[in-house]
């Protein structure tokens, strides 16, 4: 059995009633062993010597409304192993829990605060939790965009001492999963990078392109200056064939076909004539 020497943080959001983890390691596809988490039960990081059935288990006992610190003891009552596991959990109502084994590698520790437990082992010393609970305390962006600030501030603070390679965030909410079928709201991996924290900001950057909305007031009519620019992008990448300057039946198939093979559906309006602003900026900076 590997050890998962990595550090995590779990926690919960009561504005958005999100439960989330985020966790960085020297190892490969961490978010296949360490975030489990479910709306509505908590979430639950655990590593070291991973006792990767402390995933479900804890959450079917913080389902049934067991606290966080009950449900890790009950897990580790029944671990012969427990001096190796080091496990964080958030139960459904935020209350935090975080366990080190004696025997997990140093330098291996954890801190509990409101609503969250962040943990780490085999890390370069203390300071990069610290580093993770002031940035993570401090932030006031988005509940999946902070456990990702948070756990990039922990590896630019050092990290794990053996170095980078992946990293995952997790994050549940009711009806959070695409078209509201699951609970599944965030859920990125880097399973293999020499720096895997960044490209977790990258992809949740385009989570919030493809997936969000735009106030009325960034939604762009398409007239002017906004459709002819647009026109041109169609005309350079062969969406159209000729250049045109009226915006009949032929250009608004086009553009159909440019925003379809962009999956920009959600954020465009061709009935009313309507593109959002993020999304326009996006073709302008890829395309123009």
């Amino acid at each position: 059995m590997q050890r998962i020497s990595t550090f995590s943080l779990v926690a919960y959001d009561p504005a958005e009633k999100a439960w989330g983890i985020a966790v960085a390691s020297k190892f490969p596809a961490v978010g296949a062993v360490v975030p489990w988490a479910r709306a509505g039960a908590g979430a639950v990081a655990t590593q070291s010597y991973a006792n990767t059935s402390f995933g479900p288990d804890g959450l079917e006992l913080m389902e049934a409304d067991m606290p966080a610190g009950e449900a890790l003891h009950t897990l580790l009552e029944a671990d012969e192993e427990r001096k190796l596991r080091q496990v964080g959990m958030v139960d459904s109502s935020g209350h935090p829990a975080s366990f080190t084994g004696e025997d997990c590698i140093a330098w291996a520790g954890g801190r509990c605060g409101e609503h969250y437990a962040m943990q780490g082992n085999l890390l370069t010393g203390e300071e990069t939790l610290a580093a993770m609970e002031q940035a993570y305390l401090a932030s006031a962006e988005p509940f999946p965009e902070r456990l990702v600030s948070a756990l990039l501030a922990a590896d630019r603070a050092g990290g794990d001492s053996r170095g980078r390679q992946s990293a995952a965030v997790l994050v549940v909410k009711e009806e959070g999963g695409y078209g509201g079928y699951n609970d599944r709201w965030i859920d990125y991996r880097i399973d293999d990078h020499p720096d895997p924290v960044p490209q977790l900001q990258h992809l949740l950057k385009l989570h919030g392109l493809y997936f969000g909305k735009s106030d009325a007031e960034d939604q762009l009519p398409l007239e002017g200056n906004t459709l002819a620019q647009l026109m041109t992008i169609l005309h350079k990448q062969e969406y159209l064939s000729r250049e045109i300057t009226q915006y009949g039946e032929e250009a608004r198939n086009a553009l159909r076909r440019l925003i379809g093979n962009e999956n920009f559906e959600d954020r465009t309006d061709l009935e009313d004539n309507i593109i959002d602003r993020p999304v326009f900026d996006y073709l302008l900076e890829k395309f123009g």
